[in-house]
């Protein structure tokens, strides 16, 4: 049976050969920084589950410090500029077939490949089969993807470097801020907002419930940074008690959507630096403060647009 372990693994050698290739890029004059935040990365991800709390404590205090410190833009020996574009103007919509191929797998892979035992074992483990869908999808994705373009063997590696390094610190944000989370809902600050809630908002239908949880799952991301940080906090405080336990909605339908309005919220703030901060720094934009700031007064029109689809998307999908 396939479990979520091989997708951590997976996860976990890409980060160690990202270490690995930054402790030997002497261009980049903070190869050791970056060299030791991927190395933690990639312990983290393979021998995580076998620390204690207190050493997976230890370790995160150090990607802290690394990523305090700042990490260094490494030049990665891959494709150049000029045969990107070569290679873009070659293949033209081709290039998108790599991307749909990871959200179709991770799809299929929920409805149908979650369902297939072999003498009698589930071939994905129940409890995750989309995750590890989506690990295959991504597996699959590169093949396809260099079967197509053909690059160096090491291209994508040294790609997923170069973004990476592009990006920072900033992409493990959604798991720092997950894990806050995770500690709020913990403390029982669910519970607390679950009470200012009920005193001062008359919950008298579904349709002021659904109002109110997407506007809180949006509201609490923009001041968070992240929807998964939100989830638990505004999920406890209304989605439970409320949405579900009082007007008896779909449990799945009620989560996937509010989720979707959290993402809302990420459009919207300069806190999301994971996802905003990537248009700018990917584009090498020379004001990067100012464009992080474009980038997202022209989301904001579109995320506005879709927290009002999503709330009516729960209200007519999940009662």
């Amino acid at each position: 049976m396939i479990t979520l372990d091989f997708v951590y693994l997976l996860a976990g050698l890409v980060f160690a050969a990202w270490a690995v290739l930054s402790a030997m890029d002497a261009a980049n004059p903070r190869r050791w920084i970056n060299a030791g935040f991927w190395g933690l990365l990639a312990f983290s991800f393979t021998f995580g589950d076998r620390l204690t709390d207190f050493a997976n404590g230890l370790l995160v205090i150090a990607l802290v410090i690394l990523g305090g410190i700042g990490l260094g833009q490494g030049q990665p020996k891959t494709t150049t500029p000029t045969e990107r574009a070569a290679s873009a103007e070659r293949l033209g919509a081709k290039l998108f077939i790599p991307a749909l191929i990871i959200p179709v797998t991770a799809l299929l892979g929920t409805l149908v490949l979650a369902k297939i035992e072999i003498g009698g074992t589930p071939l994905f483990d129940p409890d995750d089969p989309t995750l590890i869908a989506l690990g295959l999808g991504v597996l699959l994705a590169v093949g396809v993807g260099m079967a197509l373009i053909r690059p160096p063997l090491m291209a994508p590696v040294q790609e997923g470097r170069r973004l990476m390094d592009a990006v920072g610190w900033a992409a493990i944000l959604p798991q720092m801020l997950a894990a806050l989370g995770a500690v709020f809902a913990l403390a029982g600050v669910g519970e607390v907002v679950g009470g200012l809630v009920a005193d001062t908002i008359p919950m008298n239908g579904p349709l002021i419930g659904v109002v109110t949880y997407c506007l809180g799952m949006a509201l609490f991301t923009i001041i968070m940074g992240n929807a998964f940080a939100a989830f638990p906090v505004m999920t406890a405080a209304i989605a439970l008690p409320f949405l579900i336990g009082q007007f008896e909605g779909d449990v799945a339908i009620v989560c996937a959507i509010g989720m979707l309005a959290g993402f809302c919220g990420t459009l919207m703030t300069p806190m999301a630096a994971n996802f905003n901060v990537v248009p700018a720094n990917l584009l090498e934009l020379p004001d990067r403060n100012r464009m992080l700031n474009g980038v997202i007064r022209a989301q904001i029109p579109t995320a506005l647009i879709m927290l009002v689809a999503n709330m009516a998307l729960m209200y007519f999908l999940a009662f």
